[in-house]
């Protein structure tokens, strides 16, 4: 009898019905809906113009007015629910992870596919409005200010510039239920204050008063901000933070929550290895949708505003790109322990399209408290300078002819060239360094300063700084070789 109910079990596990697969999430087919026309984060006006003008008639289109410069600002509708939901995107200029996610999104809503229960219940219960750029004419310079040299989001009360006007009148004309103000913030930001996390997307359910009251409206907005957080801690668990709620009476995050609609403020921070932000981009993209089906639905109405203020609080200016910990810094006749801290600013360049970075010397000291996307333990390592080769060379890719290992080993990492420096996009990558004829060479490690280092163990070269970029030498020629592969 055992045995036959074994073989039962047994044929019944066989020939039943397959178990369904988990649902497939937008997460996961984010790159279906991706625009191809946007690659980058340095994107300008003609591409938002032309990622628009291949939309559907599904979507209502409109100019809203013009920036400062005459740009055209836009806005873009779909749904015929009566929940208006408005979303504005670069504010500020050079902020645009949000709108690379708007234009997918709407790539999202003219694509017909598995997801299309999802679109059903979002359009038929609210209707989206878009600003996917407010701030053209500071997107053209990749600058945070509009062309007048004014932040706009301190222009809520004064509604001096065009581009506040805009989105005051659109903000008062829909009567909004739902806001969400799109930015961006440093990437060095700290999801708190004492783990090594960066603050890769932070919230805010902005204050109305400087009592930091909470209304019914305020409480919704952090529920949903709670739904959109459990989405988030799949993907980047412990990298999400909150942003400060100090009332700031001149912004309109804060006065668009007076005004009466339900807000929320997302600001994007850094993520280790997506230097142009696309996974930033997906996860945006994800809790946006996300947010939409919690609004469409009033699932956010089940999240305990626990869930908001449980999250830890940025930390500002606690992360750098790069640190080393305890190395040893000799000057003059006594040997120093510090850590050091890098930073790489952003030098534009191709009429404001692309970038090279520029390493400096970010903080120094005992850094115990701060963190680094690239941290290395340096306890026991000496931090040379290194030297600049003594013969100038006339162009940049001559060093080939040289040994750069060899003279690597005798302290050379720095080439002067007899002309001027070479275009930085070029080598702004490679463990060497080149300096034009009349530049000089700090190799002091002060603040504020690029130095070149040889970081040393019994007189051999482990590790070299670059730049503000760190190459393990470890492996030798071999190491060093393969990070000059193609770059010369």
């Amino acid at each position: 009898m055992l045995n036959s109910l074994l073989l039962f079990i047994f044929l019944t596990a066989i020939f039943a019905d397959p178990q369904p697969e988990p649902p497939i999430s937008l997460y996961d087919v984010h790159e279906r809906y991706r625009d191809p026309i946007i690659e980058d984060r340095r994107f300008k006006h003609n591409d938002i113009l032309t990622a628009l003008s291949a939309l559907p008639d599904t979507f209502h289109q409109s100019i809203i007015g013009h920036s400062v410069e005459g740009r055209s600002i836009h806005l873009v509708s779909i749904g015929e629910g009566p929940i208006d939901v408005l979303l504005w995107s670069q504010m500020h200029g050079n902020e645009p992870t949000a709108t690379m996610a708007i234009l997918d999104i709407f790539r999202f809503f003219a694509a017909s596919d598995e997801f299309d229960a999802l679109r059903q219940l979002i359009i038929s219960n609210c209707t989206l409005h878009f600003i996917p750029m407010l701030n053209p004419d500071g997107a053209e310079r990749f600058q945070r200010r509009n062309a007048n040299g004014v932040d706009l989001n301190r222009d809520a009360l004064r509604l001096q510039n065009p581009e506040s006007r805009i989105l005051k009148r659109i903000r008062d004309s829909l009567q909004a239920d739902w806001g969400f103000n799109l930015h961006d913030q440093s990437r060095y930001y700290a999801a708190g204050t004492d783990q090594p996390f960066t603050a890769s997307i932070s919230f805010l359910a902005p204050a109305y008063n400087r009592q930091k009251s909470t209304n019914i409206k305020r409480e919704d907005a952090m529920q949903l901000i709670g739904l959109m957080n459990r989405t988030l801690q799949k993907y980047i668990p412990n990298k999400v933070g909150k942003y400060n709620d100090t009332f700031e009476p001149r912004a309109f995050g804060d006065n668009i929550q007076k005004w009466g609609t339900r807000t929320i403020l997302i600001e994007t921070g850094g993520l280790k290895d997506d230097p142009e932000k696309q996974e930033l981009r997906r996860l945006n993209f994800t809790i946006l949708m996300k947010a939409f089906e919690g609004i469409a639905s009033g699932a956010y109405e089940d999240v305990s505003r626990s869930e908001y203020l449980r999250l830890p609080y940025n930390r500002y200016n606690s992360f750098h790109d790069l640190i080393l910990r305890e190395v040893i810094v000799p000057k003059g006749n006594e040997k120093y322990t510090f850590d050091i801290a890098f930073r790489r600013l952003e030098k534009p360049y191709n009429n404001y399209r692309s970038f090279y970075p520029v390493g400096n010397v970010s903080d120094l000291g005992d850094l115990s408290t701060s963190f680094a996307y690239t941290d290395l333990p340096a306890a026991g390592l000496i931090a040379e300078p290194a030297k600049v080769y003594p013969q100038a060379i006339a162009q940049a890719d001559q060093v080939k002819a040289l040994d750069l290992w060899k003279q690597l080993q005798e302290g050379y990492l720095i080439y002067r060239l007899t002309g001027s420096a070479p275009e930085k996009e070029q080598y702004h990558r490679i463990p060497i360094g080149f300096l034009g004829s009349e530049q000089n060479y700090i190799s002091e490690i002060q603040l504020e300063t690029n130095p070149t280092l040889l970081l040393k163990k019994n007189n051999a070269i482990q590790f070299v700084v670059v730049n503000g970029y760190l190459y393990d030498l470890r492996e030798g020629r071999t190491a060093f070789e393969s990070y000059l592969q193609g770059k010369l």
